[in-house]
């Protein structure tokens, strides 16, 4: 017969704590697989910018989501949605808010360009991703972030293709109508150093507040500067303000108005009677190929109208990041962007897609002209594709890059 002694207090302490960790444990990563995913979005609601961002850059996510199948790592995705009211301040302190008390693990901007750079800093700061949709090349630049991707679009991108347009047919000397702030400041300063390049002239310029109600005095300075170019470096209702304005004041009779960034809406807004011919640049077109009508379709039956640059780009965006989290199997910040800076972006926003060191997510963009109203078959078919510009091209090259991370 075997002799058998009881196990001592010691003991029986020792298997009843390992037991009490295990659950714990096991409750803990229970609990984990339940909590869902956090995306934010801080973008305008209810400002100037809220038909070409706004509540379309919530559906645009959602979407994807959707697409997605609604879960990653066994987790369900939540969105969470702020209106930054185009403030910096309001912006960092709700996403603050979302880092420290609701675990948010990504945060998708189309705001303002302040808003961007304040929340790629803080985003930085938490080491949490931020997907900017606002212009200011400052964010691939001296604020640049190894958590940041300034994804749809860019100041140099529009500016460059709207500017080329114009010196090719024979613009020369340049007048500024530019919005008093970081984004508008940004787009003047892109499209000049371009138009400079290409041999062209600055004759002046002038700044107005964002909002703008009147652009009245704005639009005579532009007029007595005998420029051949009027070029508007602002964007949403500034933008559709001072094009409307510059018809009624007859400017496009003896100088050229070019809107340095316009949007689907902003073009609708105008109408085609007013907007035809103008030529610009643009990083989506719902009717583009089969894969943006597709999914202009989908977001047409919620929204009511196609989605802009910012609405698909929001919709990439969160596409691509859930799949970076599939891929690592995890939501750490530093293995999901060493992801995307290594994969080719393909989806119904990006066509030849990467990300760079800087963070410039660089894809193809689209030069296009106004349709005139005779030629348009619908109150959305608003443009004529005249060709596709590569993202190397399109975008300010590397080497010019000032930010910390590019190694010269």
């Amino acid at each position: 017969m075997t002799n058998r002694t009881a196990p001592s207090g010691a003991a029986r302490f020792g298997r009843v704590a390992t037991a009490s960790i295990l659950t714990t444990l096991w409750l803990t990563g229970a609990a984990m697989a339940q909590e869902p995913v956090r995306i934010g979005i801080i973008t305008d609601m209810s400002g100037p910018y809220s038909s070409l961002a706004g509540p379309g850059v919530v559906i645009g996510t959602r979407m994807a989501i959707e697409e997605f199948g609604g879960k990653v790592l066994g987790r369900p995705i939540e969105v969470l949605s702020a209106d930054s009211g185009l403030k910096a301040d309001i912006s960092v302190s709700r996403a603050r808010e979302w880092y420290d008390q609701h675990a948010v693990q990504m945060i998708i901007e189309a705001s303002d360009s302040a808003s961007a750079v304040a929340l790629q800093k803080l985003g930085e700061s938490k080491k949490r991703i931020s997907f900017l949709h606002s212009g200011t090349t400052a964010l691939t630049n001296a604020d640049c972030s190894p958590y940041g991707i300034h994804y749809a679009f860019d100041t140099y991108s529009m500016a460059g293709g709207a500017a080329r347009a114009a010196v090719k047919a024979g613009g020369k000397s340049w007048y500024f109508v530019t919005a008093d702030y970081v984004f508008g400041k940004s787009l003047e300063g892109d499209a000049a150093k371009i138009v400079k390049e290409l041999g062209g002239t600055i004759t002046g310029s002038v700044r107005h507040p964002l909002n703008a109600p009147d652009f009245a005095s704005y639009l005579l300075s532009a007029q007595q500067s005998k420029a051949q170019v009027v070029a508007l470096a602002n964007a949403g209702r500034d933008a559709q303000n001072a094009v409307k304005q510059a018809a009624e004041f007859g400017l496009g009779r003896n100088q050229t108005i070019v809107p340095l960034l316009m949007f689907d809406t902003d073009i609708v807004g105008l109408g085609l009677k007013v907007a035809q011919g103008m030529e610009l640049a643009t990083a989506f077109y719902w009717d583009l190929d089969d894969r943006s009508r597709a999914f202009s379709k989908a977001f047409t039956a919620i929204h009511k109208s196609p989605p802009t640059m910012n609405h698909a780009g929001a919709y990439s965006a969160t596409l691509q990041y859930l799949k970076a989290v599939e891929a690592v199997g995890s939501l750490d910040p530093d293995r999901i962007m060493a992801h995307l800076r290594s994969v080719k972006l393909e989806d119904a926003f990006s066509r030849n897609g990467r990300v760079r060191v800087d963070g410039r997510m660089v894809h193809d963009i689209y030069h296009v002209r106004v349709k005139t109203p005779e030629k348009s078959t619908g109150p959305h078919d608003i443009f004529k594709v005249l060709a596709t510009i590569e993202g190397d091209d399109a975008f300010m090259p590397l080497a010019d890059s000032t930010c910390r991370l590019v190694k010269k």
